[in-house]
């Protein structure tokens, strides 16, 4: 079978070691994984390597990717990241646990729960200063005492969020207020929580210290299984691979051009007034790949290219380093925002290498429905 154009190439048996090597490092410690699949748009079978690999939990923020991981057949518990009231009804349906931080959206999940004939099981999420998702740590007894008096509503455990959207490390000081607000509430309402999910990849330094982890047993893990980092400061983890997924893209032209537009410079096609260095006659080629099919920042090249700009459709490169030729294959390493882009776009096929299995582009399709 002829290979599509562009595609990201995925090694499974890479994920499923990144994800062993992790479980049995947090394992140790008495903390269980959630493997996170939203970057990779859910696709079963990067889930099953998470799980083969020995995570507990398959966690995901769109309720379409727990769907399609669902009808696969994943067997992990599914938790939903993101949970909207509109939403409601699919994920009593489909979810087995829900992050949650507002008693609206918690009463309807109840109502969909008890007409469903379900327990649906939630984790509390308290904000410790990232500013995302969390209910404030002096509201949060409160807030867990009304969910309990939720018809079919269990609450399993409560979370926070750190290093996302404030860039908050996870240190000492956080973690202990997150083990201290679990003592309070289980102490004040009389219940034991089974699961207190601590953060994500970012946790990796914290736990690394051998300091004391304190109530901590659960953690969401996505970009260390995926790229084989941690998040605070992007640094491989030992041990760990980091060219677990790769972007190949096809040259469709080659040519030695002047570096320096010439003509009158106005604004491109995304607004902005380009600037640009005088370096002569270079030679430079376009690959057709571009910010429609992802975010040209997240991508690393892999031959020494320079990444000159890009457009809608096309990626412009300096190659007078590494001459190219029509039809070559170039091939791009991907940060998690690259990735994360590339998975979406229907215009960018998955491989799965060592396996008889590509998936194609779907074109015209709409982001974030299944794929197959």
């Amino acid at each position: 079978m002829k290979l599509c154009l562009p595609r990201i190439e995925i090694s499974l048996s890479k994920i499923q070691e990144n994800a062993r090597l992790l479980c049995n490092f947090y394992g140790q410690k008495g903390i269980s994984l959630m493997g996170v699949s939203k970057a990779v748009l859910g696709e079963p079978a990067i889930a099953q390597a998470m799980i083969a690999g020995g995570v507990q939990f398959i966690a995901d923020s769109r309720i379409e990717n727990i769907k399609r991981m669902r009808q696969a057949g994943i067997s992990a518990q599914l938790v939903l990241l993101r949970t909207a009231p509109s939403q409601a009804e699919a994920i009593v349906k489909n979810v087995d646990i829900s992050l949650n931080t507002e008693l609206k959206t918690l009463e309807k999940l109840s109502y969909h729960a008890k007409d469903q004939g379900k327990i649906h099981k939630v984790i509390i999420m308290v904000e410790l200063g990232d500013l995302r998702e969390g209910v404030l740590p002096c509201d949060l007894v409160q807030f867990v005492r009304k969910t309990l008096l939720l018809p079919n509503i269990k609450v399993t455990g409560i979370g926070c969020n750190l290093a996302c959207y404030g860039g908050v490390k996870p240190n000492k000081r956080n973690m202990n207020m997150l083990s201290e607000l679990v003592n309070i509430v289980q102490s004040e309402l009389g219940i034991k929580l089974e699961i207190v999910s601590g953060g994500n990849s970012a946790n990796y330094e914290w736990a690394n210290s051998g300091q004391s982890i304190g109530e901590i047993n659960n953690l969401r893990i996505g970009e260390s299984i995926l790229l084989g980092c941690e998040t605070v400061g992007r640094q491989a983890i030992p041990g760990l691979h980091q060219h677990t997924f790769q972007l190949v893209a096809e040259v469709i032209e080659a040519k030695e051009k002047a570096s320096l537009p010439f003509g009158e410079i106005c604004q491109d096609a995304f607004g902005d007034i380009p600037k640009f260095k005088d370096r002569g006659i270079r030679q430079r080629s376009i690959v057709a790949l571009g910010r429609q099919d992802v975010l040209t920042a997240g991508l690393k090249s892999e031959r020494s290219l320079e990444i000159l700009g890009a457009s809608s459709d096309h990626i412009i490169l300096d190659s007078e380093n590494h001459p190219l030729q029509i039809g070559d294959e170039v091939n791009f390493g991907l940060d998690y925002g690259g990735l994360l882009s590339a998975m979406t776009s229907p215009f960018v096929g998955k491989e799965f290498v060592g396996r008889q299995r590509v998936v194609a582009p779907i074109i015209p399709a709409p982001i974030g429905v299944e794929l197959n």
